[in-house]
């Protein structure tokens, strides 16, 4: 069994109004020093039956076609198992 770890964030230069409204609310709860927020999305994939090869592959085909919008977004993964 194979586990992905895929993690889907903004580009640099896009904006990030969730990551700015969670910025303003803990300075408003007298966080100090927060420079930048930044959100992004988690996903967990698991694989049956098929080789590190084979998922690694998948996986960039998964997130190319469906999970990241490469236009706006970047994605990592790590393979596990």
């Amino acid at each position: 069994m194979i586990k992905a770890k895929v993690y889907i964030t903004l580009k640099k230069g896009v904006l990030d109004p969730q990551g700015k409204t969670i910025k303003q609310a803990l300075e408003h709860l007298e966080y100090k020093g927060i420079e930048d927020i930044r959100l992004g999305k988690y996903i967990e994939i698991t694989l049956n039956g098929k080789s590190k090869s084979e998922a690694e592959r998948e996986i960039k085909d998964m997130c190319e076609k469906l999970l990241a919008n490469t236009v706006i977004e970047d994605y990592r993964f790590e393979i596990e198992g």
